[in-house]
């Protein structure tokens, strides 16, 4: 049995004040309100870490930054995510592609 060929971006184009687009080797094209990715941010300090049966084991952080979101970078993390640099300082969250993939059946 042959594993399938990953989903993988072949574009990424990212609006440091705007949005973040993505265009998939299947076709796909996302498009990412930076506050919707902020907001998503998927690290531990964000949505809680939690353990194997899925309860959350740190307490959630809540976003409070009211100010305009803006990415001051994107870097790519090996072949498999983005970390984003976000204008509020923050920038531990690591979007795989899976991860962006998701959330782009959210919207």
């Amino acid at each position: 049995m042959e594993n399938p060929t990953p989903i993988e971006p072949v574009r990424i184009a990212l609006k440091k004040s705007e949005s973040l687009d993505i265009d998939w080797s299947d076709g796909v094209k996302s498009h990412f309100e930076l506050r919707f990715l902020r907001r998503m941010c998927p690290c531990a300090g964000c949505q809680g870490e939690r353990d194997l049966l899925g309860r959350t084991l740190l307490p959630v952080v809540r976003i409070t930054y009211d100010g305009p979101i803006t990415a001051i970078n994107a870097e790519l993390v090996g072949n498999y995510a983005l970390r984003m640099i976000w204008s509020d300082r923050h920038s531990t969250g690591i979007y795989s592609y899976t991860y962006l993939r998701e959330l782009s059946k959210l919207k």
